[in-house]
């Protein structure tokens, strides 16, 4: 199998990026590592927010600890549930998440119970752990992107822009093959590629924008829980359109319609509307 990646109008060819690497005799997917880095530096950044706001970062450390599992199970429960067919007839390939299946939606919800169920437990205000959490959060998404890199997996339909990728045919799966791909296909020394949207890429590059502007807001925020509607409302934005260019959408039973864009149009009108709202609340309050 040809391992290479290549962006032809940017002049660059990885000639060979690999799924795993070998430690001792064992595999380990890069997947799987690019994730637990982005859990790790997720979790630093949230404690470190903890700690600038005079909360204690020993007990955000404890809640996403817990959270980083629960994460991992609602991640692959969202995409196991949206892509049945694949799994009704090989149950136990559930549980193998080496090449890839985690929908981030997934991880999100049931992480956002976690932490809601927690702080309740421990008389926390959730608003505020929400403020607190969500920098880290999208910090570990742009990390995690990386992962899809690796496995040669949520890309996009066929394009020649200036940013397009590369990927050998034998290195990805058949089903997420467009005929505008095949229709395209691209040889070279005897290798055939398809030419892909890097979504992963246009993914990482909008929430690093998210991100900076989160840093930027955190002291202008005018309630509990602003900051963390700002992020759903900035990272459903981007969400709603990248979706869209991706070959492996998880759509909805019976409707065909990409669940994740559904969920993201509804995250921005939402939160939105809970920031205006909650801004004119406090206005009146004030007397403003």
């Amino acid at each position: 199998m040809d391992m290479s990646i290549r962006f032809p109008h940017l002049g660059i060819t990885l000639p060979h990026v690999g799924k795993t690497i070998t430690v001792f005799g064992f595999d380990i997917a890069y997947y799987g590592m690019v994730i637990a880095l982005a859990m790790i530096v997720g979790i630093s950044i949230a404690m470190k927010e903890a700690k600038r706001t005079g909360q204690n970062p020993d007990t955000y450390l404890d809640m996403l600890m817990i959270t980083m599992v629960t994460s991992v199970i609602g991640a692959r429960a969202y995409y196991v549930i949206f892509s049945w067919e694949d799994y009704k007839d090989d149950l136990l390939q559930i549980f193998n998440t080496r090449n890839g299946g985690l929908a981030i939606y997934g991880g999100i919800i049931v992480g956002a119970v976690t932490v809601y169920v927690f702080g309740r437990l421990k008389k926390m205000n959730f608003p505020q752990v929400a403020d607190t959490v969500c920098m880290g959060l999208v910090a570990g998404q742009i990390i995690g992107r990386w992962g899809n890199f690796f496995n040669r997996e949520a890309f996009g339909g066929y394009t020649d822009s200036f940013l397009a990728m590369q990927l050998p045919v034998s290195a990805v799966r058949k089903g997420e093959i467009t005929s505008a791909m095949w229709d395209h296909l691209v040889t070279i020394g005897g290798v055939e590629y398809i030419q892909v949207h890097p979504t992963f890429l246009y993914e990482g590059v909008w929430n690093l924008g998210v991100l900076l502007f989160l840093f930027w807001f955190r002291k202008k925020k005018k309630f509990q829980g602003e900051l963390f509607l700002c992020y759903l409302a900035g990272y459903g934005a981007g969400r709603l359109w990248i979706e869209g260019l991706r070959t492996d959408q998880l759509l909805i039973p019976g409707i065909g319609i990409p669940v994740s864009q559904v969920l993201s149009a509804v995250l921005v009108v939402c939160s939105l509307m809970l920031i205006v709202h909650n801004r004119r609340k406090r206005q009146k309050e004030q007397g403003v």
